[in-house]
Parts: C-alpha cells; sequence; structure tokens
C-alpha cells in the first residue's frame, strides 16, 4: 500500500488544528463566566480537547479510511454501533444548525437596524430568516454547486480573523487605556463556585472544541507524527485558549454579565468598545462581516455531514428514501430529512422566553449528542488497542497503555458529565419551567437517538429475510 508523502511539519498541524476549532460565535456563552472563564476553558482543553485530539489521531493513523467515527466504531464494536455513532454526531450537527441560522439573523438584524429597528427581538423575523436560509441553501446544495475554497477562506476572513482580531485588539487597549470593566482579575474570581445551575454554560465551551480530529486526518503526513502530533496539540491548544480567552473577556469587560446576550454578545461588546471612538457607526459594518462569515459556513456544512453519512448506506443502513442520490451526487433524500427536522426544532425560537434561551437549549442538545459520538471514539481506542494490537499506526497515544488509559477514562468522564450537565437549566438564563426544559430536551434526545436503532432492526429484519 502506498503511504502519503509526510510533508507537514508541527507549525502546519498546530494550526489545521486550530482552524478546525476557532468560533466567535462561542464567545458570549463563556463570557458569561466572567473572569473565571479562563478556568473553564483550561478545564475543557484538559479533559476535552487533548484527549480527543491524541485519541481520534491513533485512530486515523490506523484507519485512515472515509467514514471517520463510522469506521473506527464498527472496527471496535461492530457496524451497528458505528453507525449510531456516526447518526449522533450527524444529529449534534442537525441541531447546531438552527442554532448558527439564529446567529445569521442576528447578524441580519443588526445589519438592517439603522433602516428597521426593533427585528433583533421579534421572534417571526428569527423563524422567517432561519426558515428561508437553512431551505435556501437546502436546495442551493442540490444543484451540487461546490463551495469553491476562495469562498470558504472569504468566509473565515470575514466571520472570524477580522472581527477576532478587531475584539481581541479593542479589549487589549481598554485594558491598558485603564478603562472601568464589569468583571475583577483576582484569584478569588477566577475559581468558580461551582454550582450546578451555572456551571451549565460550561458545555457549550465543550461544544467550542468540537472538530479536532479533522485534523487527526493527516497525521500520517507528519514528517515524525509521533513527536510531532503532540507538539502540535500543545502549540493549537496554548494558540486556541488565548484566542478563545482573550476575545471572552473582551466581551465580559464591557457588557455586564446579567445582560449578556448569548446571540448578540459579539455586537454588545463591538458597541461599547466603538462608542469610545464615536464609531457607533460601523457596527452594522461588523454585522456584515459576521453575517457573510455565518452564511459561509451554513454553506459548507450543509451537504459535507449528509455525504459522510452515506457511507453506512453501503452497509444497508439507511432507508431508501434517504440513501436516495441526484444526477449530482448530492444525497437529496439526507438534505432534505436533514431540513425538516433542523426546522422543527427551529420552532423553540417561537416558544422559548427569549432567543438566549432557544440558543442555549439547542447548544445543550447539540453538546450532548457531540458527546455520545465522541463517548464511542475513547471507547473504539480502547478497545482496539487490545483488539487489533498488530495494525500498523503511525502515531499512538503517549505513554502506552497506561497513557492510553488515562485519555480514555479521562474523555469519557467528561463526555458523561457534558452529556447529564446539558440537563440542568442554567441559572444565567430564563428557560421556563425546569420541568419543562428536562422534558423538550430528554425528548428530543430520546426521538432522534431511536431513529437510528429503529433502521439497525429494519436492516436485521430486511438480512434474515434474505
Amino acid at each position: 500500500m502506498k503511504h502519503p508523502k509526510r510533508v507537514l511539519g508541527t507549525f502546519t498541524l498546530a494550526m489545521i488544528t486550530a482552524a478546525a476549532i476557532i468560533s466567535l460565535r462561542n464567545l458570549p456563552g463563556a463570557a458569561v463566566f466572567g473572569f473565571s472563564s479562563v478556568f473553564y476553558f483550561g478545564v475543557a482543553a484538559l479533559i476535552f480537547f487533548i484527549p480527543i485530539a491524541l485519541a481520534t489521531a491513533e485512530l486515523a493513523a490506523g484507519w485512515p479510511h472515509a467514514g471517520g467515527a463510522y469506521v473506527w466504531v464498527s472496527e471496535a464494536f461492530g457496524k451497528k454501533w458505528g453507525f449510531f455513532a456516526l447518526w449522533a454526531a450527524w444529529m449534534g450537527i442537525i441541531a447546531w444548525f438552527p442554532a448558527i441560522l439564529a446567529f445569521t439573523a442576528t447578524m441580519l438584524a443588526h445589519l438592517i437596524a439603522p433602516v428597521f429597528p426593533g427585528f433583533e427581538e421579534s421572534k417571526p423575523f428569527y423563524f422567517a430568516v432561519m426558515f428561508v436560509v437553512f431551505w435556501g441553501a437546502t436546495f442551493l446544495n442540490f444543484l451540487g454547486i461546490q463551495t469553491s475554497s476562495w469562498i470558504s477562506s472569504l468566509g473565515v476572513l470575514s466571520g472570524t480573523v477580522i472581527p477576532g482580531a478587531l475584539i481581541i485588539v479593542l479589549g487589549i487597549w481598554w485594558v491598558l487605556a485603564g478603562h472601568d470593566t464589569h468583571i475583577v482579575f483576582s484569584t478569588q474570581t477566577l475559581i468558580p463556585d461551582f454550582q450546578l445551575e451555572t456551571m451549565v454554560l460550561f458545555a457549550g465551551i465543550l461544544l467550542g472544541f468540537v472538530g479536532v480530529e479533522v485534523a487527526a486526518y493527516h497525521v500520517k503526513e507528519a514528517k515524525e507524527p509521533q513527536k510531532e502530533y503532540p507538539r502540535a496539540i500543545a502549540i493549537a491548544a496554548i494558540f486556541i485558549l488565548v484566542i478563545s480567552i482573550v476575545g471572552t473577556l473582551s466581551i465580559a469587560m464591557v457588557v455586564p454579565q446579567k445582560e449578556i446576550s448569548l446571540l448578540s454578545g459579539l455586537i454588545q461588546g463591538f458597541t461599547v468598545f466603538l462608542s469610545a471612538f464615536d464609531l457607533v457607526w460601523a457596527v452594522p459594518i461588523l454585522a456584515l462581516l459576521l453575517l457573510i462569515g455565518s452564511l459561509a459556513g451554513i454553506n459548507t456544512w450543509i451537504v459535507g455531514p449528509a455525504k459522510g453519512l452515506l457511507v453506512t448506506a453501503q452497509d444497508g443502513f439507511l432507508p431508501p428514501s434517504l440513501a436516495r442520490v441526484n444526477d449530482k451526487g448530492v444525497p437529496t433524500g439526507m438534505l432534505i430529512f436533514q431540513a425538516t427536522i433542523g426546522t422543527i426544532l427551529s420552532f423553540v425560537f417561537l416558544f422559548m422566553d427569549s432567543h438566549s434561551a432557544a440558543f442555549w437549549v439547542l447548544t445543550a442538545l447539540s453538546a450532548q449528542f457531540a458527546v455520545v459520538q465522541y463517548g464511542f471514539v475513547f471507547a473504539a481506542v480502547l478497545r482496539l488497542r487490545y483488539s487489533q494490537p498488530h495494525t500498523h499506526r503511525a502515531y499512538r497515544v503517549p505513554g502506552g497503555k497506561a497513557g492510553l488509559w488515562l485519555i480514555a477514562l479521562v474523555g469519557i468522564a467528561a463526555c458523561a458529565f457534558g452529556f447529564w450537565i446539558g440537563f440542568v437549566p442554567p441559572s444565567q438564563l430564563e428557560t421556563g419551567d425546569k420541568t419543562t426544559y428536562q422534558t423538550l430536551l430528554g425528548a428530543c434526545v430520546i426521538i432522534l437517538s431511536c431513529i437510528p436503532l429503529v433502521f439497525s432492526l429494519k436492516r436485521r429484519f430486511r438480512r434474515k429475510k434474505a
């Protein structure tokens, strides 16, 4: 078998990892923690980001086939559970779509505010924008139009690089200029009070680290994988933490904790900063940049995960209605299913008391499905080290079997905690009745989790008849 040419160095691997992770949309949720967000980011990196990066690197090095988690979990526990793990990942992304669509609606509302004010709090406006953008992007992808690299680059530049660099520079300037802040920098405020109701938004920070496995696929291209990948992960972790922490604190410094909106937090921060320079007129421009970035991100993610799930169709898991592909090679059945489920979940914005509360419910649901997938991945890397010890791996988790057990158990514990704490209503948001909140989340998790189990049962019956 021909091995890929090894051309990637430590810094390149680190930047690939960072590019897959960094996003500004999660900063307002972390800013609610104030200075203790530094603590939460550090913990999330230690118990979630680093274990995922190391575990998926070993799996990608040993089984570098299309399908990712489906292949890895199938090798360890059978194709039924591989299908379930990949389905959980897809459900996490589907739950994420209404959240990013709501962010898109928020940026559009701020963009048109100078001419059409008041839409920031309009529930029908939010739902209409989410519906039109989601289904519009879905049908656009039916044509098989590929998002070119320059459009993706434009989205990253406008939605992350420019506003991210600006808010960090403004935050540093705010401190150096001696302006008053809404947070206190001390050892007492660094350590949180560890009350469950205030720790819930930590699940959002965990969700911000999802996607690191994208970089794991490049581990075999490293010049010296065993040495360079751990270094790259360390560099990426530092880079991501610095960007995330400074960006988060920039918002927390100028926006009172109880006033931070999970959707508008970035714009709130920019408004305060730019007011100091009499540049409030520039806020809609920043909203436009963030809007372009979110639209590019939505279009990029619309078809990718659905196509990834097509690998399970070869093993008979998907019904014909979902496995249908048009003449452009686009999985139209799954895209329609994806848009339908996403639209149903979007109704939460019409019934929750606030946009922030609705955004959080979807973020919590997305995080819960994400950690389910990663729980299977951690279990798979552990089992495969014993069941297939002779499979060549260009990279292995450092520390031998003891190191592997440590990484896997810490990761599984983090996933279990992230799943469980999602059911606790955050005290920082008005989510309504606790029982209703938990019932809503629980029903979504159960219903969406049962679908792949039903497909697996149908597959078994079909094979018995054959």
